[in-house]
């Protein structure tokens, strides 16, 4: 099972489990307090066409809220962690309800999903949703932009829509937005 707030956990399934026979994934995890936009109530799957040929039938999403009775439930042996915005106390909270359940708990390196790049990188990360990522990146933006560079902003998904619709967007005019169904806070980020 792979813990996380729908966009790291499918980054970290595509770099390492994906076509990869040693494994077996049998659920991701879908956590009411993270910005899951307007996925919850709704049954959902990873969908088979972006899962991989080990994956025909996609690979379902569950509540978080229930990690421990679906651990024990299918014999789960490992949870792995894949946010990428919580505290050090979220991390071991999570660990804990996994290995009281029965299940190992694992943090991946990100040696190990890093997508290599031929360009020059500029990442801007923090420890939780609101403490302006965004607002950081549009000034680095400007910036760069102001002595010369060619400067394209990359954002991580926020897949609440239509997952095959949305695989690869790119949002040059505010039309765009309207293209791919984006979500309020969607709208928000890009604007």
């Amino acid at each position: 099972v792979i813990i996380g707030a729908l966009g790291m956990d499918f980054h970290l399934f595509n770099t390492v489990f994906r076509d990869n026979k040693e494994y077996e994934v049998i659920a991701f995890t879908i956590a009411g307090e993270q910005n899951v936009g307007t996925i919850e109530g709704a049954e959902r799957k990873y969908p088979a066409e972006l899962a991989g040929k080990l994956y025909p039938k996609g690979i379902p999403m569950v509540s978080e809220d229930s990690l421990e009775d679906f651990v024990r439930k299918y014999e789960v042996d490992e949870v792995v962690f894949a946010y990428s915005d919580v505290s050090h106390e979220e991390v071991m909270h999570k660990a804990s309800r996994a290995l009281a359940a029965g299940a190992n708990y694992r943090l991946i390196s990100g040696k190990f999903t890093q997508i290599k790049s031929k360009k020059p990188v500029v990442a801007i990360c923090a420890v939780r949703t609101g403490c302006g990522k965004s607002q950081v990146s549009r000034a680095t933006y400007r910036y760069l932009m102001s002595k010369g560079y060619k400067v394209v902003a990359v954002r991580e998904p926020m897949p609440y829509g239509d997952l095959i619709k949305q695989n690869v967007m790119r949002f040059e005019k505010y039309e765009d937005l309207d293209k791919y169904d984006c979500t309020i806070e969607e709208r928000e980020e890009y604007l």
